[in-house]
């Protein structure tokens, strides 16, 4: 065969590739690479810990910094700001450290930002006056490209026959740390207070270090344990291509998404040599990775992380407030251990049904449905709360908080399915951090506006009795409506190529 006749990539070319001609797979699904997958998912796990460890106590915390002037409807404002300050530092470097991940490799930017991670938390934990706990949440989100940056090392170990069936174990491990980090924030608060044999001034004076020092013990052995075993993490540079362009490829839907979580392709014969400077698959620039694929996956990424991340704000904030304020009243460790089950039964769904449902349905369809579970998710706050006033704290105001945090576990299948478009939608393997970060830049600008947002609209409709105090889910409701739109453009399996005709 003639080196004009060798399959070739470029920039063009997406991520999951053909198996063969016809279309149909002839290759069987390799298997996962266990032990490398199990340090990867090891190495997620540490980060909602260190994150979600602070939800249960930061709106008392932000209460009794006197920031508010004693006024509880003006919590949510400050409790906003600090959530989204992270994401605001974070949108500013993560697609930096993504790209340079493609070039000096995945760990040292993976050690820089577990670095980052540990000397913010203990310096939030240090902290007693609000312009601390800013500059704290800053350093995280700076230094932080971990997120971006773990995605791509999950597709460095895999290939098109295997990458979706990693990505359906992404959501455990993030829903497990979930489960955890709230536990620990709830339980570990406030010793003195809630253990009166403990006797120590230190802790009466910083009560929070406990919890979010725990938390740093954890993320500080497990990233550093996971990156001296884990074998991948840097791609070689010299990685040959064949000397050719590729074909253009034509999509075929096959009707088993079961046998191979990966869209099928056909392709027509094409040949084009190209010179041997382009038989050395690069980096991309920036300007090339805003493909149709990549801007559409992305998109719906951003409009997922906005409801989500506006949810999970409100979520703390609304079980804080007293119930005449529009909330239910609940203390922190309580808030704590409701957190915990949801993470605990969400990760559990997620590893036993998610993959069923997505080989059934697919994942364009799965999304969709997760998307329009926000409706409910939003109608039930304004539900519980009056039941609350209602009722005060007894049964039925628990079946509808029991509710809601179910159909939570239904919305969290979106994210696994966003990923398949996300991966799919990479234009070579090279460029996949770049990728990531772009998404990642985009996701952390959506959750830097997402909780300042939603808990902005939250003290600004009780302070306005807009719409009975209930405006803010009204406002989240209408947002969920227009993302479904965006979604429905999504083609039904994972990206192909662009067709030439």
């Amino acid at each position: 065969m003639s080196t004009t006749e060798h399959d070739g990539r470029d920039e063009e070319t997406p991520l999951l590739r053909p198996s063969n001609p016809d279309g149909k797979t002839t290759k069987k699904r390799t298997p996962l690479p266990k032990g490398q997958m199990a340090i990867l998912l090891l190495l997620q796990l540490a980060e909602p810990i260190t994150s979600q460890c602070i939800m249960p106590f930061i709106n008392q915390l932000i209460g009794e910094l006197d920031i508010t002037g004693g006024d509880e409807t003006k919590v949510g404002y400050y409790a906003g700001l600090i959530e989204s300050l992270f994401f605001v530092a974070e949108a500013i470097t993560v697609l930096q450290w993504s790209r340079l991940s493609d070039h000096v490799g995945r760990k040292p930017i993976l050690l820089i930002g577990t670095s980052g991670m540990i000397i913010s938390m203990v310096f939030f934990g240090l902290s007693r006056t609000f312009w601390t706990l800013v500059i704290s949440r800053c350093i995280c989100g700076a230094l932080n490209g971990n997120i971006g940056v773990m995605k791509s090392m999950v597709a460095d170990i895999t290939d098109e026959t295997n990458l979706s069936q990693a990505l359906s174990l992404m959501p455990v491990t993030w829903a497990v740390g979930s489960t955890i980090g709230p536990l620990m924030g709830g339980q570990l608060s406030r010793p003195a207070t809630r253990f009166p044999t403990i006797r120590e001034p230190f802790l009466e004076t910083i009560p929070l270090l406990p919890p979010v020092c725990s938390c740093r013990s954890v993320h500080h052995a497990v990233a550093h344990l996971s990156c001296l075993l884990f074998e991948g993490g840097h791609l070689s540079r010299r990685t040959r291509l064949p000397p050719t362009r590729p074909p253009p490829m034509h999509c075929k839907v096959s009707p088993s998404w079961t046998s191979q979580r990966v869209p099928h392709w056909s392709t027509t014969t094409h040949r084009t040599p190209v010179s041997s400077s382009d038989s050395r698959e690069k980096p991309l620039p920036l300007g090339a990775l805003l493909t149709a694929p990549v801007i559409l996956s992305v998109s719906n990424y951003a409009t997922l992380a906005l409801l989500d991340i506006a949810l999970f704000a409100l979520m703390p904030l609304f079980m804080s407030t007293h119930i005449e304020h529009g909330g239910l009243g609940l203390p922190p460790s309580t808030i704590g251990l409701c957190l915990g089950i949801f993470g605990l039964s969400n990760g559990i769904f997620q590893a036993l049904f998610f993959t069923r449902i997505v080989d059934y349905w697919g994942p364009k369809l799965v999304f969709m449905a997760a998307m329009s579970s926000f409706i409910p998710i939003f109608s039930l706050f304004p539900v519980t709360n009056t039941l609350a006033r209602a009722h005060g704290l007894s049964t039925p105001v628990w079946i509808g908080v029991a509710a809601q945090f179910t159909v939570m576990i239904l919305m969290d299948m979106a994210y696994g399915c966003v990923f398949v478009f996300i991966f799919s939608s990479a234009p070579n393997k090279r460029s996949l951090g770049a990728t990531n970060g772009l998404a990642q830049t985009v996701i952390s600008v959506q959750r830097a506006i997402g909780p300042v947002m939603s808990t902005s609209l939250f003290a600004l409709s009780v302070e306005k009795n807009i719409m009975g105090g209930h405006g803010v889910y009204f406002f989240l409701i209408v947002l969920c409506c227009l993302s479904l739109i965006l979604a429905a453009k999504l083609p039904r399996r994972a990206w192909n190529a662009q067709t030439e005709e």
